[in-house]
């Protein structure tokens, strides 16, 4: 697989500008860390408004992507719907380990509620968490992980166990593409904090090292979940949901090679068996990144992704 390839299913392949009624954010810095500036998009705010929001969380296997990755459709019909939207940045791994990027999260979820409706016109107990691959990973977090809790999760082909097989160990389809050196791999990356990829990056080497060699846990958690199964008990997902989880929409391809199928099923039977309100929406043939569907399905899953929103917000 070439190294383009490679970039669209480590999570980042939306890269959009929203139409006039939101193209131009408010960029602001919500946190300072160890002197790396983390920024947040604030799309379609209205001073002296009270609108519904949603917070998007960008993907890129929490070691690349930016706030400015994001998925077209479902944003801007969020927008003509009369949301705003909220796209944060958060530092990145392994620079920064998966506690902090965690920090992070509920750092943006504190800040946006502080601000609000003071500043960007938004109601603060209308706001949902979304987010795709590695967001939706984080969002699924966010069912858990920050207070107040969400009015809603959408996870676009996320994940709710980062210990099991796919992403602790050696992966089979990655190893299908030349592997990547280890000294590449740390050389496409560096120890100092970064929220935002630096221009001619090469932080995809890393993630594809990561995956050919089974060190995706490892790296970026700090952890090895085979020494220590129980420290990551509070960054699955799946091991937290009780009768209190926000209601939740899944969303999946069948021919995901990136992130199993079976990480939103298996999260969808677990929110049944805790009686939360859930809907999981499988798109049959689709890969990463709902690559393989067609424009009028993905149009389709994002109506009916507005529409969960709206009806939980």
């Amino acid at each position: 697989m070439n190294r383009r390839c490679f970039l669209t299913f480590a999570g980042a392949p939306f890269q959009f500008l929203l139409n006039a009624q939101g193209a131009n954010p408010q960029t602001l810095i919500y946190r300072t860390v160890g002197g790396c500036e983390i920024r947040a998009d604030v799309y379609g705010a209205v001073a002296g408004a009270a609108k519904p929001a949603v917070m998007w969380i960008h993907g890129g296997a929490l070691i690349t992507g930016s706030r400015k990755s994001l998925g077209g459709k479902f944003h801007q019909a969020l927008i003509e719907a009369g949301y705003a939207v909220v796209s944060i940045d958060y530092r990145l791994a392994p620079e920064t380990k998966l506690p902090g990027i965690v920090e992070d999260i509920r750092d943006a979820w504190r800040w946006l509620h502080q601000e609000a409706l003071s500043r960007f016109g938004i109601d603060p107990k209308r706001i949902a968490v979304a987010g795709g691959s590695a967001g939706g990973y984080l969002t699924l977090m966010c069912g858990f992980a920050v207070n107040p809790t969400p009015r809603a999760l959408v996870s676009y082909y996320g994940y709710g166990d980062i210990t099991t097989s796919w992403y602790a160990e050696p992966d089979e389809f990655y190893r299908k593409s030349p592997l990547v050196a280890k000294d590449e791999a740390y050389g496409s990356v560096g120890t100092a904090p970064v929220s935002e990829p630096p221009g001619g990056h090469q932080r995809g080497r890393f993630y594809l090292y990561s995956r050919q060699q089974g060190l995706w846990p490892k790296e970026v958690a700090g952890r090895d979940p085979r020494k220590e199964p129980a420290w990551f008990d509070r960054y699955c997902p799946i091991r937290n949901v009780t009768g209190r989880y926000p209601p939740t929409l899944l969303i999946h391809g069948t021919e995901d090679t990136d992130v199993p199928y079976s990480e939103s099923k298996n999260m969808a039977e677990r929110l049944a068996r805790a009686g939360v309100k859930h809907e999981f929406i499988t798109v049959d043939g689709a890969g990463h990144g709902l690559s393989g569907a067609s424009t009028e399905e993905t149009s389709r899953i994002a109506a009916r992704a507005v529409g969960f929103v709206k009806a939980n917000t």
